[in-house]
């Protein structure tokens, strides 16, 4: 896409990109890459699911402790 075009159209097209992105061309030349932000929140939901284990009770330290003197 020319510079041209793209400074024409900025804002719709950064409502429709797509996962790979848009080169910029100058003069028919690459000159630079539009590319979307990924969340990394988005990522993470989930991502451990199956890989923890959790033993005993999820509030407990493993210690047995006496707070009464």
């Amino acid at each position: 896409m020319s510079v041209s075009l793209f400074k024409r159209q900025c804002l719709s097209l950064l409502d429709t990109l797509d996962p790979d992105g848009l080169v910029i061309t100058k003069r028919g030349k690459p000159a630079a890459r539009v590319i979307p932000i990924r969340s990394a929140r988005s990522s993470l939901i989930g991502s451990l699911k199956g890989k923890l284990r959790i033993h005993g009770g999820i509030g407990s330290t493993g210690l047995k402790w006496d707070a009464e003197p």
